[in-house]
């Protein structure tokens, strides 16, 4: 389906009302989409198709993965924890994992952004020199 401009417009509005204190609220994001729905305005279902878009574009940038190839202690996670949420702000959703694939070190991806200073990454870029 194609979504014309004042879709756009609207689904952006729709997701700008929707934040609170510069993070996302559910609350508001189902409020907003049942009301839309039971308003049925002029292209609503672009508009839903695109505030739909906008939504999962905000939580994958507040989604962050820790990748480590032992498990990762209390005292760490909370370090990391802390720098994340002064580097990209409140409403990080963090998942820890283990993965002994890595050798050592970590790997954390917030969004589309990725820290590697794992083990593992370092020897193949040791291996791409040569």
């Amino acid at each position: 389906m194609k979504i014309g401009k004042q879709a756009r417009r609207d689904a952006k509005d729709l997701y700008l009302a929707c934040r609170r204190e510069g993070v996302l609220d559910e609350g508001r994001v189902r409020q907003t989409v049942s009301q839309v729905l039971a308003a049925k305005p002029r292209n609503y279902l672009g508009t839903l198709a695109h505030f739909q878009r906008l939504v999962q574009l905000d939580i994958q940038r507040r989604t962050v993965r820790v990748e480590n190839a032992v498990p990762t202690s209390d005292a760490l996670m909370a370090e990391i924890r802390s720098s994340l949420t002064r580097l990209h702000g409140p409403g990080l959703d963090f998942q820890f994992f283990i993965k002994p694939e890595l050798i050592g070190g970590l790997r954390i991806q917030v969004g589309s952004d990725v820290y590697d200073g794992t083990v593992k990454s370092r020897l193949a870029a040791l291996e791409n020199s040569f």
